[in-house]
């Protein structure tokens, strides 16, 4: 079937149908379940849905002179390191500001009088339901860090333009990092 230029489709319709749902697998961070579905073309078939129990957070801070911080940590699933904003999950339950600025404090030290929402986005929404939020944080105060035991993070103060020419060079490439800089540098460019 080929994509339709034509009228816009019924955003509201969901073509699947869902027979039966289990949940396969869990732990504090994590739910799997598989569904027994019927596919929009009519076929029976299975889908598997990884729903996270906490929002996705991601944090741009953004001094007066135009300097950000990435944090660098090894990320086991995909046996690389990698440079990202700050980052981390907050409870469902939870305001995600408040979460949003617990983790820019764990993470880099920082306090920030300023913030802004950029971003609401889906991490994979093939795969999973995860919603993710990104503030920028401006008015810059530091602090001591605190990050998790599982954590060993490594910040690197830089521009964010150079933090954008990395995204665009495919040396940051976690997703939410990706949005989160880009719609940085296009907010504040159009707040200039």
């Amino acid at each position: 079937m080929h994509p339709s230029s034509s009228p816009a489709p019924d955003e509201t319709h969901n073509p699947w149908q869902v027979l039966s749902s289990e949940v396969v697998y869990q732990n504090p961070w994590i739910r799997v379940r598989e569904d027994q579905v019927i596919n929009p073309g009519g076929s029976p078939s299975i889908y598997g849905v990884v729903s996270m129990k906490n929002k996705a957070l991601g944090i741009v801070p953004v001094d007066a002179e135009g300097n950000t911080w990435l944090v660098g940590q090894f990320r086991y699933p995909l046996n690389e390191y990698s440079w990202e904003i700050p980052m981390g999950g907050g409870p469902v339950e939870e305001d995600i500001l408040l979460s949003a600025q617990r983790e820019l404090q764990e993470e880099t030290g920082f306090t920030a009088a300023r913030w802004t929402c950029i971003a609401r986005l889906h991490t994979s929404n093939s795969v999973t339901d995860e919603e993710g939020f990104v503030y920028l944080a401006e008015d810059l105060t530091p602090g001591a860090v605190a990050p998790e035991e599982t954590e060993v993070l490594h910040l690197w103060k830089l521009p964010l333009a150079e933090a954008v020419e990395m995204v665009m060079n495919d040396r940051i490439t976690d997703a939410i990092s990706v949005a989160g800089l880009l719609k940085a540098e296009r907010f504040l460019r159009s707040r200039a």
